[in-house]
Parts: structure tokens; sequence; C-alpha cells
């Protein structure tokens, strides 16, 4: 079985897509497009994980008042670049206009990616070299691991505009991103343990 795309996605305007079309796509396109190197990324159905981590986040993310959450908005790295993480933390300042789509990389604090089976490649080479390229300067990569999260810490090295990784967290996220982080990685989710108990 196809899926036959509206005439407005293929092939698309010359020279490809650029981070200014976002924003004028037509009522029928997907809620949450991406643009990666001129080309949308449809976002694949969510799963229980996505949804359980980002509410985790959400909630246990306690920034200093200079920075806020911003949750499955896009930031503009380039003309043909807007990936949209799931999370961010972007400063304050940032946040003047209630229409905002999009945010600039240098008000971007954190990058947050929680990876789904259709992301895997994006989320672990393609993203990170473009965030790392704006001068983000913090990244966190989530994986479903046997059933439970895995926080994987990056942190730009300045000098070579690249990422060095600072942790691996399991059951417990505590790091510094220039404020002190302590999470509880438990979704609030029975454990296969726990179903299997019960049953």
């Amino acid at each position: 079985m196809t899926t036959a795309f509206p005439d407005w996605f293929y092939p698309g305007p010359p020279g490809g897509w650029t981070a200014e079309m976002l924003d004028h796509l037509p009522p029928d396109a997907p809620r949450h497009v991406e643009l990666i190197d001129g080309s949308l990324i449809m976002m694949s159905p969510q799963t229980a994980f996505h949804m359980l981590m980002l509410r985790l986040l959400e909630r246990e993310l306690t920034p200093p008042p200079d920075l806020c959450v911003a949750r499955e908005m896009s930031v503009t790295l380039g003309l043909r670049q807007r990936p949209e993480p799931d999370i961010m933390l972007v400063k304050s300042m940032a946040l003047t206009d209630l229409k905002t789509t999009s945010f600039k990389p240098e008000d971007v604090h954190l990058v947050v990616e929680v990876v789904s089976a259709d992301s895997v490649e994006r989320d672990r080479t393609t993203k990170p070299i473009k965030y790392s390229n704006a001068g983000i300067r913090y990244m966190w990569r989530i994986e479903l691991e046997d059933q439970e999260p895995v926080v994987y810490t990056f942190e730009l090295e300045p000098s070579v505009k690249a990422y060095v990784p600072t942790g691996i967290h399991r059951k417990r996220l505590k790091t510094h991103i220039g404020f002190d982080v302590d999470i509880d990685l438990s979704l609030g989710w029975p454990t296969t343990e726990a179903r299997s108990s019960a049953e």
C-alpha cells in the first residue's frame, strides 16, 4: 500500500524548501515537520515512551529564571536547516512574541532529542553535527533500553565545534549544564517485572 503525498509536497519548490517556508505550509500539512538540508521530514506517530519522557522533562527541568523550557518547537540553524528538537532550554528573553515558531541558535542553551525508530540516524549523527556547528552548548540524546530511558549527555568543545560526551545516565540524570540537574528517570509506567507480577 502506498500513501499519496499532496501536490504541494512533491516535488516541492525549486531549489528545495527553506526555513521560512515552514511557517506557511498548507492547512493539511502534519503538525510537526522538520527541515533538514532543504528536505521536509515528517514526524512518525508518537510512542508512549516519547510522550512520557517529554512529560517528565517538562515537569522536572527547573532552569534559572533567565532560561525556560520549550517543547516541540524548532530552531532555525540556516536557510535550509530548521530541525525540531523534542525539548529545548531557551533564553527567556527570546520569548518576546507569543507568535514565535522558531528560535535562533544563539538563544538555545540545551537541545534534547528522544530517539524513535525512524530518527536514530538523524538523532545520533546528523542533528548533533548541525547543533554543534551552530554553537549550541549542550545536547542530550535519550534512547529506550530494556524498557527504560538512557540519557547520553554532551557538551560543546568550542575550539573544534564538536560535542564531547559527559555521561551516560540510567535510573537518574545528574549533570551540570550551567546549573545542576538531578532527575529521577522513572517514567511512572509499569515495568515489565511489575506487569508480570501483577498478572
